[in-house]
């Protein structure tokens, strides 16, 4: 069971990441129940499976180290990301502005045992895969890190380049 200081920053937690996030309830049927349910429209928005473009893996390990670390989408694409952890430990990606993520990393080292499931981000045991469906609708960078206590600080984080719809992506990227 949660501590009563782990609840309440949860529910700040909550309360500043949707203050911060919008919703698009389109995106959203049948994950209602779940902790911060929004999305930072600045990065996009969830995808809808029926609409992915693309399926880029992703490799976690105990050298707090993503492979790829570095990805390119195209503004408009729908990316299936299939999280492998290939670690003995529990990993994550999350998307996000690396001001929200170092917020969000000091809050985890604060209070470690706390859970959540947003659509940006996804959580794997170790040996275990898992995934997320992200739309990048504006061209730009958004940046992702691990958020368990530490892994962040340590280096373990990435960023994916999104070109506009009209620029070609290189080879390598575009598989």
């Amino acid at each position: 069971m949660k501590s009563i200081p782990a609840i309440i920053a949860g529910i700040a937690l909550t309360l500043s990441i949707n203050g911060a996030f919008a919703h698009d309830d389109s995106d959203q049927a049948g994950k209602s129940g779940r902790h911060g349910d929004g999305h930072a429209s600045s990065l996009g928005k969830p995808g809808n499976p029926k609409k992915v473009t693309r399926t880029i893996e992703v490799g976690m390990n105990d050298t707090m180290r993503f492979s790829p670390n570095d990805i390119a989408v195209k503004r408009g694409e729908t990316i299936r990301f299939v999280v492998k952890n290939d670690g003995q430990i529990k990993h994550e990606m999350v998307l996000g502005t690396v001001k929200e993520l170092k917020k969000h990393a000091a809050l985890m080292l604060k209070f470690p045992e706390m859970e959540h499931a947003d659509p940006n981000q996804v959580s794997v045991d170790p040996g275990k895969t898992g995934e997320m469906i992200w739309q990048f609708t504006r061209a730009g960078k958004v940046d992702f890190a691990c958020l368990q206590p530490g892994h962040y600080e340590a280096g373990m984080a990435g960023k994916v380049t999104v070109a506009d719809a009209t620029t070609r992506l290189p080879a390598a990227a575009a598989k």
